[in-house]
Formats: C-alpha cells, sequence, structure tokens
C-alpha cells in the first residue's frame, strides 16, 4: 500500500495490508492508530495477554507476526490512549468476527477459494439496455431453520441452492442482499455496521459468501450487496473512538450523530475515505459481487440529511472520486443509490458533473403510487395524474422502482396489505400495480415476500408465510408473478428505460374512467398495456395503436388462472382499422404485443 496515498484518500485496496494477514510465516497483523500511546494484539494464542505490536512506518501504523495465530482464532487490538487508558477493539477491517454477543476478530482466510466465474465476469453487464429484475432478501429471514431459535439461519452455502433455484423460476436476474457486514444487532438489519470486511457470522464464514456467489454466477444470477458509506455504529469496541480520539468521526456531536443515533464518517479525512473506498472494492473484487447499493445518500449530499443545513462538500466529492475510482476497476459493476432528495445529476458520469452512480432508486415513483392505490376508487380520477407525474421528471436520472424493504415494515403494512377495501379486494389491485410497474420505464426491485402477497410486515426474525401460498388467492398471485416477469425478461421494448422515443402514453386522459394506457417501443415489436384502476367495468374502451399492426395478448391480470373473473382464453378484444377495442374489468390490466405486419412486396 502506498502511504501517501492512503493519507490522501485515494487507496481503494487498504485491506491487503490491514487487518490480519496468514502467511507463511504466520499471520500478520497491522491496525492504523496515529493517537495511540500504544497498541497491542491480545487472543487465543496468547491467552489473552498483551502482545506489544511494533510502530511502523511514520510511527502511525502498528505492526505484528505471530506465528501461533492461526485461522479461525479470535483477536482484538488493545490500543491505549496517551493518558495510558486502554480499550479493546475489534480490527477495523478484520475479515470475520464472531457471533454476537461476542465482539472479537476472527483470523480468517480470503484467499483460499477458487471462484470458477470467470467467464460470468467477463460478460458481465451493467444492464442499462437489458432486463434488471432485482429481489431484495435478508438473508436470515427468506427461508430459516426455525423461527423458534434465536439463531435459526441457514449458512450461506446451505441456503444458495434452494435460493438460486426460486430466483430463477420466478423470473428474477439478480438478487439484492441486505448489509452483510457484522453488525450486533439483529434489529438493524446490518445497516449499523461494526465490521466493514467481515461478513456476518449469522450466515457463516467468508468462503461460504463466496461459495454463493459463485454458484448464482454460474446459474446466471448477478448478486448485489447493500453497503454503507455514510455511518457506523456506536459501539466503542468498534471503530467510535478508535485510537482514543474521534478517528473515523466527526470532532463535534452536531455533524458526528444522525437520525437513526449512529456516528457519522468524517469525509473530509483521507484515511476515513480510503477506508470506505476500500471497503466498496473489497466486497466487488474479493467476493465478486456485482454491484453495490449505497444506502441513505442524501445524509452524504446534505449534513445529516438536512438540505436546508446545506451541502456537504467533502463528502459529496468523496462520493464522485469513489464511484470513479470502482467504475474504473469495475466497469461492468452496478452502483446505485439509495437517495431520498431532487439533487440533479445523481446518475450523471463525473465528468458530465454528475455523481457517477449507474441507477438511482426512484422514490418518488414509489410513494405516488402506493398513495394511489391506497386511496379508494372513488377519489382515484381526483389522483389521476399522481400515476403520469413520474414521467415528468423520469429522464433526469436513471431509475430503478423500488418496492423494497423499507415499505413493508414500522406500521406501513405490506405491499399487498396497503390495496384499498377488504382481502378479496386487494388481490386485482396489487396484480394490476405490478402488471403497472412492470411496462413503467425504470429497473425493477422487489422484496422477498412481495411476490406471495404477504400480508404480515416482515420481521427480520421469522421467515417469510410460504404456508400461505395453500390459500388459492395467494397461490395464484405467486404464479401471476413469475409470468409476468417472464414478459419482462422476454421482450426487448421493456428494456430500452432511459431511451425517450421508447415510451409513450397511449392515454393519460380518460380522468373520470381511471383508465390509462401505456406503449413501450422495439424494433422486435412494441409492448401496449392498458389498464382500469376504477372499481367499475368499461365496456367499449379503444386505444390508438395505427395500422398494420398483429395483437396478440401477452397477460391478462382478470384472468381465472390468477383467481380473476375472464375465463383463460376468453379475454375479447379487436383491432378495427387503427384501434384496439376492448372491455376491461374493474381493478386490471393487460400486456399485448404489437408486430408490425410486413409489407407485400408488388
Amino acid at each position: 500500500m502506498d502511504i501517501m496515498s492512503f493519507y490522501k484518500g485515494e487507496e481503494f485496496a487498504a485491506y491487503e495490508y490491514f487487518g490480519a494477514h496468514i502467511t507463511k510465516k504466520g499471520t500478520v497483523f497491522r491496525t492504523y492508530a496515529p493517537n495511540a500511546s500504544k497498541v497491542s494484539v491480545i487472543g487465543d494464542f496468547s491467552g489473552w495477554e498483551d502482545i506489544p505490536m511494533k510502530a511502523v512506518e511514520d510511527g502511525r501504523f502498528f505492526e505484528l507476526c505471530l506465528p501461533d495465530a492461526k485461522e479461525g482464532m479470535r483477536y482484538k487490538y488493545r490500543i491505549y490512549d496517551k493518558k495510558g487508558n486502554f480499550i479493546d477493539h475489534c480490527d477495523p477491517y478484520g475479515f470475520g468476527m464472531e457471533l454476537r454477543p461476542g465482539t472479537c476478530s476472527v483470523i480468517r482466510s480470503i484467499d483460499g477459494y477458487k471462484f470458477t466465474d470467470k467467464e460470468w465476469l467477463e460478460n458481465r453487464s451493467d444492464c442499462r439496455d437489458k432486463p434488471l429484475n432485482i429481489y431484495e432478501v435478508h438473508l436470515g429471514s427468506w427461508k430459516r431453520r426455525s423461527d423458534e431459535e434465536e439463531t435459526g439461519w441457514y449458512s450461506y452455502a446451505e441456503i444458495a441452492d434452494e435460493l438460486i433455484e426460486y430466483v430463477k423460476e420466478f423470473g428474477f436476474n439478480f438478487i439484492e442482499l441486505m448489509p452483510l457486514s457484522e453488525h450486533p444487532c439483529d434489529e438493524s438489519w446490518g445497516y449499523q455496521s461494526t465490521g466493514f470486511f467481515a461478513p456476518t457470522s449469522r450466515y457463516g464464514t467468508p468462503e461460504e459468501l463466496m461459495i454463493f456467489v459463485d454458484k448464482c454466477h454460474r446459474n446466471g444470477i448477478g448478486v448485489i450487496v447493500d453497503f454503507v458509506p455514510v455511518h457506523f455504529a456506536v459501539d466503542h469496541y468498534a471503530l467510535t473512538e478508535y485510537d482514543g480520539t474521534k478517528l473515523y468521526e466527526y470532532p463535534d456531536d452536531e455533524a458526528g450523530y444522525n437520525e437513526w443515533g449512529s456516528r457519522n464518517f468524517n469525509h473530509s479525512k483521507g484515511e476515513v475515505r480510503s477506508f470506505i473506498q476500500s471497503a466498496a472494492d473489497y466486497w466487488l473484487s474479493v467476493y465478486h459481487f456485482d454491484g453495490l447499493r449505497m444506502d441513505a445518500i442524501r445524509n452524504m449530499i446534505y449534513w445529516n440529511g438536512d438540505e436546508r443545513r446545506g451541502e456537504n462538500r467533502t463528502a459529496i466529492e468523496f462520493i464522485k472520486s469513489m464511484n470513479c475510482g470502482l467504475k474504473a476497476r469495475h466497469s461492468s459493476a452496478i452502483i446505485s443509490a439509495e437517495d431520498s432528495s431532487s439533487y440533479p445529476r445523481v446518475t450523471a458520469p463525473v465528468f458530465a458533473g454528475g455523481l457517477g452512480f449507474d441507477y438511482k432508486w426512484d422514490l418518488g415513483w414509489m410513494h405516488d403510487t402506493l398513495e394511489y392505490f391506497q386511496s379508494a376508487p372513488m377519489y382515484r380520477s381526483r389522483d389521476y395524474h399522481k400515476l403520469t407525474f413520474s414521467m415528468l421528471y423520469f429522464y433526469n436520472e436513471k431509475f430503478i422502482l423500488p418496492l423494497s424493504h423499507d415499505e413493508v415494515v414500522h406500521g406501513k403494512a405490506t405491499i399487498a396489505q396497503k390495496m384499498n377495501g377488504q382481502y378479496a379486494e386487494k388481490f386485482p389491485q396489487a396484480r394490476a400495480l405490478y402488471l403497472y410497474m412492470i411496462v413503467h420505464p425504470g429497473k425493477k426491485l422487489n422484496f422477498m415476500g412481495n411476490e406471495i402477497a404477504q400480508l404480515r410486515e416482515w420481521n427480520e426474525k421469522r421467515q417469510q408465510d410460504w404456508d400461505m401460498l395453500k390459500y388459492p388467492l395467494h397461490d395464484s398471485f405467486h404464479e401471476y408473478i413469475k409470468d409476468v416477469n417472464k414478459i419482462y425478461l422476454e421482450n426487448k421494448a421493456l428494456h430500452y428505460d432511459y431511451d425517450p422515443t421508447n415510451f409513450e402514453w397511449s392515454d393519460c386522459n380518460s380522468i373520470e374512467r381511471c383508465v390509462y394506457a401505456v406503449r413501450r417501443k422495439a424494433s422486435e415489436g412494441d409492448i401496449l398495456a392498458v389498464f382500469n384502476f376504477s372499481d367499475w367495468f368499461q365496456p367499449g374502451y379503444s386505444v390508438t395503436i395505427g395500422q398494420g399492426y398483429n395483437v396478440k395478448l401477452l397477460i391478462d391480470s382478470d384472468n381465472q388462472l390468477y383467481s380473476g373473473t375472464t375465463p383463460n382464453g376468453k379475454t375479447k378484444f379487436s383491432a378495427e382499422k387503427d384501434r384496439l377495442i376492448m372491455d376491461i374489468p374493474p381493478f386490471s390490466g393487460r400486456i399485448f404485443l404489437l408486430e408490425k405486419i410486413p409489407k407485400k412486396r408488388s
């Protein structure tokens, strides 16, 4: 590692120097504690007695090689401040940690596993003009051995085959994992980290995580991991006041704490910048993840996320330099931002004045759409343009449409439960919602459980309610999502999201009827979707399609196969001259393929 690059905040592979590295001579420990009076290693190999480390380089780095320190042994750094007081810390760059409530780092090898995904990595894409259908997963609660046992999780390796098979069957081509960096509290879901380089031990070892990612790639599934560059847990055994001073955090508490009660990283310090971007590179390089979803970017753009307090210019510049460096090293990886602000050009390249993200979550689309479906049908003509508003700003950024974990917890109700009306009335509306989501421009993201119309809010301590599939409405909804996802993956007109010529409203003026028609265009064939979001049957609806098209129905959300009212194969529509004419049941949507009829040669 180049020390000056580290200090200047330009280092992306600091983990190759810091941490506990297993060598032929023993395990080499290195840590950065510039304000410590001295540092020792303690661990299983020393009976937890001090073994002093040697100050190296400019005296701010500490190093030690121990022949008796082996794979799987626990350790900490005992760091003495200037007054001689000490706190035992886990390793900021440690590659493993013990299971909570334990707080020790664990010596782990990250070099032993041999990936078999060379072909996948060589052909990997950021999916700009390809389908990107993301299944967001919390590994500890997708499926569990037991909901009664606190530690009833499956390991990375154990869950891999079943999760991969499920994702492939249901038409998702990417998995997004909620944060895997080690964290002390299950309820934080990984967003309050204590081990930025340590995959959580809840689900096994680093090698087991590598096996998981490798298997996904062999099955054509990409894997994105949630990454938190904004803040860290307050626990003093971790980064907080690491060397007896506020090394990673801000010196004052007003800037130092955020709305979640955690510590904000001080992005103005070079060593902090090198730490964070090295952690980002680590997950992409060492574990072969295909992308990072970066959490709470608003809180980096503005001081503590508050626009009234102004822009955090050093954090903004850090975002730009980190994204540039990551894309230079991993050009086909996906770097997406969860950003609730209206800050401009988040997904524009840095050289064009942007922040350099590939994608941004469209939280405005999510809020407006869910509010529309929560409202009673009698008010939907009033709210009609909540669904058209998104296209007024859509081309400002490269958006992902998220129905994520944040929308199914904390009293918000699940996606299906949000639908207006009683139990049976929710299902046709949910089917229509997901059809609308598929045809709306933007890549797609759904949280686990959405696809079975889960009605219980997500709880990280319980697996999804898979037994709901014994009920016909849930089982047919499950099959419906499979068919909708298949249509998305197979039709190229739904992939060219950011080309303005690809999208048009064929009807966005049927306000009193609450009817919409969307067209997505491609040389391979156009997609036309028609929706009736009212609660009344609408006969004789017609929409202009132009002359010379063959019309094929791809899916009807009201089909009896999906617990609708229309018998299979009996959806009625006709193409007359340049118009498509049909009767539309309440709370329903249909997707048609429009293929140009070849002109006859004279």
